[in-house]
C-alpha cells in the first residue's frame, strides 16, 4: 500500500484502503486490493501496469461508474460510498470529464448535439447550449463540421468530438482511458497536446495507458500489478 500524499486544501481525490471484489462463479476476484492515494487538483496521472492488474476497474471507480466493496471514496469532498445512484450521476455530471479509446459518441447525433449531451442533462437552454458547443468545436478544431454525424468523422475528429463533449461541464477532473489507443501515432500526438494543454490550464488529468512513451506525458506514474499499486514514478 502506497500513499502518495498531497495538501488537504488541494486535494481532488482521495481513496483510503479502498477495495474492490467481484464474484466470479464460487471465486472472488480482488480486482482493487487495498489502495490508499491522494491526487491533487491540477495534477496529471499515468495509470499504468499489465492486464488484470487493476487498472481499468481503479479508472471506473474514480469515474463513479463503479463502487467500492470496502474503504473510502472521496472525491471533491464527498464521501462516495454514502451517494445514491442518482446521486453518483449527479456527481458524475459535475465534476467529472470522460474520454475513452471507443469515443463513445451517439452515431445518430451531428458533431455539435454530442457536445451539448452534457449539458441536456445539466438544463442549459437550446441557444445557450448551442453557444457552448460552437466554443468548444472552435477549441477542438472541429469548427467546420458541427453538422456531421461521427461515420463522417476520421478517429482523430472523433475522439476530439469526445474531449469538446467531455470540456461541456467544465469538469475540475478529466478522466481518459487509452485516448490514442485506436488512433495513428500523429493524431494521437494532437490528442495528447490536447490534454496537456488542458492540463497546463489546472485541469487534473488521469489516463490509463499501458504505452511508456504516453505515460512519460503524465507528472506521475502509477504502476499497478494484481490489484496493488507496485510503485509511483514523479518527475
Amino acid at each position: 500500500m502506497i500513499e502518495q500524499a498531497g495538501t488537504k486544501d488541494d486535494l481532488v481525490i482521495q481513496f483510503e484502503d479502498v477495495h474492490k471484489v467481484y464474484q466470479m462463479g464460487e471465486q472472488k476476484v480482488n480486482a482493487l486490493a487495498g489502495i490508499s492515494i491522494s491526487i491533487s487538483a491540477g495534477s496529471f496521472w499515468a495509470i499504468m501496469g499489465p492486464s488484470g492488474s487493476g487498472k481499468s476497474t481503479m479508472l471506473n471507480v474514480l469515474g463513479c461508474l463503479d463502487r467500492v466493496s470496502r474503504g473510502r471514496y472521496v472525491l471533491e469532498g464527498t464521501d462516495v460510498s454514502t451517494l445514491d445512484d442518482d446521486e453518483l450521476s449527479e456527481l458524475r455530471l459535475r465534476h467529472l470529464g470522460f474520454i475513452f479509446q471507443s469515443f463513445n459518441l451517439i452515431q445518430q447525433l451531428t458533431v455539435q448535439r454530442n457536445i451539448e449531451l452534457p449539458l441536456y442533462y445539466l438544463g442549459w437552454d437550446a441557444e445557450r447550449s448551442a453557444d457552448r458547443a460552437i466554443e468548444l468545436a472552435h477549441k477542438v478544431g472541429l469548427e467546420e463540421r458541427l453538422n456531421h454525424r461521427p461515420a463522417e468523422l476520421s478517429g482523430g475528429q472523433m475522439q476530439r468530438v469526445a474531449i469538446a463533449r467531455a470540456l461541456a461541464n467544465d469538469p475540475r477532473i478529466f478522466l481518459a482511458d487509452e485516448p490514442t489507443g485506436n488512433l495513428d501515432s500523429a493524431t494521437g500526438e494532437q490528442i495528447l497536446k490536447l490534454l496537456a494543454e488542458l492540463n497546463e490550464q489546472g485541469k487534473t488529468i488521469i489516463m490509463v495507458t499501458h504505452e511508456p512513451d504516453i505515460a512519460r506525458l503524465a507528472h506521475k506514474r502509477l504502476h499497478m500489478l494484481d490489484g496493488y499499486i507496485e510503485s509511483i514514478e514523479e518527475d
